[in-house]
């Protein structure tokens, strides 16, 4: 009986492990599959024999000269421009939707459950319905072309309420006996809020600030279409995209292109793995309720 019960266990420790091992090797197959753009661009932008793009990936001649010349061209404007504007949206988007939120996970009120269904309702159509009438607005307001940062930023932070759904999970995760105790004590509520409940909601406050960032930090279509191509107005997207365009006759710009790539999504990364755990606690957390 005994010898029964090892074999069965060894049996199930064998697929087990076998089972792992092919999850291991298709994990890595596509890690190495998802990698590999990322690593020709960054070998590319070390490419200092011709500023064309090539037949082969590895350079034959090595240097930063590509680095060099982008702060020659309008890249750091461009850079500077997605940097404000990514920054502006994070703070101001990160404050109205912690605010919903909050309302949303706290209190009742009429037309609440109505509330919740319009915006989630609302927020099924694709943005690109509104590009033309948004346009328009922005044109109107004189926020596009060399002037489109406020217009961008504008855009941007307009719809944030409707961000609530990951941030409200979380909240309600949260038991209200610590707000009806603080509420006892005398504290008000944007105390209880700044005090109580975002100490203890930091992972959810941390994914927030990343994707309100992450958003503006990689648009295209929409900046593109507001920018109108203007040196000025441009985010680093557009301004990098603009170079690779074969009706400008600016392809030899293929390495500045790549090196470009590399400064941009850098910050970015470094921050994303920095804080990559309270990331994954935000989301799981803020799915267990809605």
């Amino acid at each position: 009986m005994n010898e029964r019960v090892e074999k069965r266990s060894m049996g199930l420790k064998a697929s087990r492990a076998l089972s792992n091992t092919i999850i291991y090797i298709l994990l890595i197959i596509m890690s190495v599959i998802w990698l590999i753009p990322f690593v020709c661009i960054v070998l590319q932008s070390f490419r200092v024999e011709s500023t064309w793009q090539v037949g082969y990936v590895i350079p034959q001649q090595w240097g930063f000269d590509n680095y060099i010349k982008l702060w020659e061209t309008n890249f750091p404007k461009w850079y500077l421009n997605t940097f404000i504007i990514a920054l502006v949206v994070a703070v101001v988007q990160t404050i109205i939707v912690l605010c919903m939120s909050y309302t949303l996970s706290r209190f009742r009120f009429k037309m609440r459950a109505g509330l919740m269904r319009f915006m989630l309702i609302l927020g099924m159509f694709p943005g690109m319905l509104a590009m033309i009438i948004l346009y328009r607005v922005l044109d109107d307001l004189g926020m596009t072309g060399n002037n489109s940062l406020p217009g961008l930023i504008l855009v941007y932070v307009a719809s944030s309420g409707m961000g609530y759904y990951v941030s409200k999970g979380f909240f309600d995760t949260i038991p209200k006996s610590l707000d009806e105790a603080a509420r006892v004590d005398g504290a008000t509520r944007a105390q209880v809020l700044n005090k109580i409940i975002l100490p203890l909601a930091k992972p959810i406050v941390i994914y927030t600030i990343l994707t309100a960032f992450m958003g503006p930090w990689g648009d295209f279509v929409f900046a593109r279409y507001v920018s109108q191509l203007k040196p000025l107005g441009m985010n680093v997207a557009v301004g990098l995209q603009s170079w690779l365009a074969t009706d400008t006759m600016t392809f030899n710009n293929y390495t500045l292109f790549c090196a470009g790539g590399v400064i941009v999504a850098l910050p970015v990364a470094i921050l994303f793995m920095c804080l990559q755990r309270y990331y994954v606690e935000g989301v799981t957390g803020g799915a267990v309720k809605g």
